[in-house]
């Protein structure tokens, strides 16, 4: 695991006030685990209670985006990395795999009997604001960002 915090001094203008970064397993303990803490890391940097509704959209928004990385985005023996950034408006979720030319399908209503699939449109739902960043030719990142409200800002 790695972790890495910003302190205010090192902080360049626009930087995020918080930075969290961890590499999981890409298995479904590795999505859970990924879950738990991403809430965990949210009402700590916001002083939100754990069962608020802007805690239950990062758990919502940062399961789904690690399952997806589990179940679409991983390659046997690489893990997927999550990081989470406090911004002065805003909490952002970045889930980075292995899968670069796997990318997210557009996001369109599905037919009530289907089972799965559903995933990105309670992203779209839940998140401000979201969308994926292929930076290199070995990974993709997914990201969602959600705006706090602002009791915790």
């Amino acid at each position: 695991m790695t972790h890495h915090q910003l302190t205010d001094e090192a902080k360049p203008p626009h930087a995020p006030a918080r930075q969290l970064t961890l590499r999981f397993s890409s298995t479904r303990r590795g999505a859970r685990v990924a879950r738990q803490l991403a809430v965990q890391q949210f009402t700590e940097w916001t002083g939100l209670p754990y069962d608020s509704d802007p805690a239950r959209a990062v758990a919502l928004v940062t399961a789904e985006l690690a399952s997806n990385a589990v179940r679409h985005g991983s390659l046997p023996g690489r893990d997927f990395r999550l990081t989470l950034l406090l911004l002065p408006d805003r909490f952002r979720v970045e889930v980075t795999d292995t899968r670069p030319e796997r990318l997210p399908p557009p996001v369109t209503p599905r037919p009530v009997d289907e089972t799965s699939g559903r995933g990105l449109l309670l992203v779209q739902a839940y998140a401000d604001s979201w969308g994926r960043t292929v930076r290199d030719a070995y990974t993709k990142t997914v990201w969602a960002e959600m705006r706090l409200p602002t009791t915790a800002l």
